[in-house]
């Protein structure tokens, strides 16, 4: 029999193994690059987007050499509309570290991950499990969501706390390797695609007749809240990306009267491009005209 403090994990791994969806980053034999490149992507952007954008950026890039090769500014170009472009200048920054400094092999230790350019500390930890197999807790928004219910009783997670958050779900994990490995997987699925934040679907639940939350009736949250993200619709990203399409859609620099055709608020506007700039997104002069990074 588990230990007590396995016994969840372990229920949520078999019900993971029997309905687990089949995506290409699960599949045997699918290379840590790809680990790496996927969960760049797959941060805060839905499965749906990733899966044809990572298969095109693997099959032109199927190595970190061979995105290092390039200038980072086709990384950007080829991240078309997934959102967050700074994600690609993250992606072609690592890639040459690997290439250069790790022989095109994505290292095996999390502080040599940690260390890769544009890296954090929720991907370096991706990596280790789910591509060399290491036990490591990874805890995203869908893991905190099924740990505040399922062992805290709170119907949101709350703020982010990566001390907590992390100890949290390593007190969860198996002590098997294997197992863990399959837990951070199972309980990240369980967050998206049954323990949802605003329909969960309980009775599909694996742990329901465990949920401390739903054992104490589903209480309301009154807890402190994490800032809610500003609409995207008239925000400086949408203006940023509406630069940005310009700039991908052009082999030479685009004028400064291009931009401002782009958005009527010049203030708003000044600000977006200023912040390209500033990320490294966009380079040029109003004179000189503007474009990706070489």
């Amino acid at each position: 029999m588990p230990a007590p403090d396995e016994s969840l994990a372990l229920t949520v791994n078999e019900w993971f193994r029997a309905t687990g969806r089949d995506l290409p980053w699960r599949r045997p034999g699918f290379g840590a690059w790809g680990v790496l490149v996927s969960e760049v992507m797959l941060q805060q952007t839905p499965v749906a987007r990733v899966i044809p954008r990572l298969a095109e950026w693997l099959e032109r890039w199927p190595t970190p050499a061979d995105l290092a090769a390039v200038p980072a500014g086709e990384a950007v170009r080829a991240w078309n509309r997934l959102g967050y472009p700074r994600r690609a200048l993250n992606l072609h920054a690592a890639a040459v570290a690997i290439a250069e400094v790790h022989g095109n092999v994505v290292p095996t230790d999390l502080r040599d991950l940690l260390a890769l350019p544009g890296i954090g500390d929720y991907t370096a930890r991706a990596v280790a499990v789910f591509a060399h197999g290491q036990r490591h807790p990874v805890v995203d928004i869908n893991v905190r969501r099924v740990l505040a219910r399922a062992v805290d009783g709170q119907a949101e997670p709350g703020p982010p706390s990566t001390t907590r958050d992390l100890a949290a779900m390593d007190d969860l994990l198996p002590l098997d390797d294997a197992e863990a490995r399959v837990t951070n997987a199972a309980v990240m699925e369980l967050g998206a695609i049954v323990c949802t934040a605003r329909a969960p679907r309980c009775d599909d639940c694996p742990i329901r007749d465990r949920c401390r939350w739903r054992a104490e009736g589903y209480p309301d949250y009154e807890g402190p809240r994490a800032a809610k993200q500003k609409k995207f619709e008239g925000s400086d990203r949408q203006v940023r990306g509406l630069i940005l399409a310009e700039l991908r859609a052009s082999d030479v620099p685009v004028s400064q009267r291009e931009i401002d055709a782009v958005w009527p608020d010049d203030v708003q506007r000044a600000r977006a491009l200023l912040g390209l700039l500033a990320d490294g997104l966009a380079v040029g002069t109003p004179d000189d005209g503007y474009e990706l990074p070489s």
